[in-house]
């Protein structure tokens, strides 16, 4: 496994980062810890969640990803080996179960928000707390198009990054990041970071695969030039990249097979250019999946890469792409698909 220093801090994380939003929905407790025990035991220290997981998000799990590590942490006793994230909801009209109905980025939600994630995950402390996505109305989760619209209840950052700074003082969180952020929100957490002398943001969360390089256009010369790390989500863009799901197929069990909601990457110029990132693959004699993912752990601008599974296979064959050093021919054939197949699915 490869470490790497989080942004300016003293934290040193793997270079692929356990995702763990199938704990409690397509995992139970006992796949759950088993995961984690393979994570751990093959070099993975850092593991990262959020309240609203499981997802689909639904009152009936909410909270269970936590609760399910926060099982395994006291049974193996080895908070102390692991580098632990976690994030905070921002306002969602479908998460109307969660903090009374009304979840804002503001004081009170915070801490309530903070203090439940705690309890769930057993510790007093998380190394990384992150805003899951933004207040304000802007472009995320695959939102193109920006059109100004008013957002007269967005808490502002500022009062956000007071209430990030407040957990901070009180040593429930080392460190905070965004996720799901725009050039400009990120700009602005600096901004007013470095003028009010608030805590920094040192990591941004947000989606980078072969079918979603839109992180290149702004946002990673800011990582890069503001020592933010990239943690990258959906590397596999939701598993369709392993080339799975060509031609219609529905493997059973699969996430895109049982919930309709995941269609990020399905679109036909999606799966045109998935089409010939498998072939490039294959002719290449490398695994599709693992060729995904190792283009991702590659990036300059990268910090670690988030990979998720359902099945331990899935897990041991992500790890191993750690390994995969993709050689010169393989690049070249990925930006000439690139620039034929240009961010079809952002």
């Amino acid at each position: 496994m490869q470490y790497r220093t989080l942004a300016d801090t003293d934290l040193k994380v793997s270079a692929l980062c356990l995702g763990t939003m199938t704990f409690g929905e397509q995992n139970d407790e006992r796949e759950a810890h088993a995961q984690l025990d393979y994570a751990l035991a093959h070099g993975i220290n850092f593991i990262d969640s959020a309240e609203m997981y499981p997802v689909p998000p639904r009152a009936g799990t909410q909270g269970l990803t936590e609760a399910y590590i926060g099982t395994w942490l006291a049974a193996r006793r080895c908070r102390d080996r692991v580098v632990l994230a976690s994030k905070v909801a921002g306002p969602g009209d479908e998460l109307h179960y969660l903090r009374g109905g009304t979840p804002r980025l503001d004081r009170r939600n915070i801490q309530a928000a903070l203090d439940a994630s705690l309890r769930r995950l057993r510790t007093d402390y998380l190394d990384l707390y992150q805003v899951h996505w933004p207040a304000r109305h802007t472009n995320f989760f695959g939102r193109l198009g920006y059109a100004p619209e008013p957002d007269p209840d967005a808490t502002p950052i500022g009062e956000t990054l007071e209430a990030l700074g407040e957990a901070v003082r009180a040593g429930k969180v080392r460190h905070i990041g965004v996720s799901n952020e725009t050039p400009w929100g990120m700009m602005r957490y600096l901004e007013i970071a470095r003028r009010e002398g608030l805590p920094r943001i040192v990591s941004v969360q947000n989606p980078y695969n072969l079918l979603n390089r839109t992180f290149e256009i702004g946002l990673a010369e800011i990582a890069h030039r503001e020592a933010v790390g990239l943690l990258a989500y959906s590397p596999l863009a939701f598993g369709v990249l392993s080339g799975k799901y060509l031609g219609g197929t529905q493997p059973p069990g699969a996430r895109l097979t049982l919930f309709e909601r995941f269609q990020r990457y399905s679109n036909p110029q999606g799966e045109a250019a998935t089409r010939a990132y498998v072939e490039l693959a294959r002719d290449n004699g490398l695994d599709p999946a693992q060729m995904a993912l190792a283009f991702v752990n590659t990036r300059g601008f990268l910090t670690a890469t988030i990979i998720g599974a359902t099945h331990l296979e899935q897990l041991a064959a992500d790890i191993a792409g750690i390994e995969i050093e993709l050689p010169p021919a393989v690049l070249e054939g990925i930006e000439a698909i690139h620039r034929e197949h240009p961010n079809p699915c952002p």
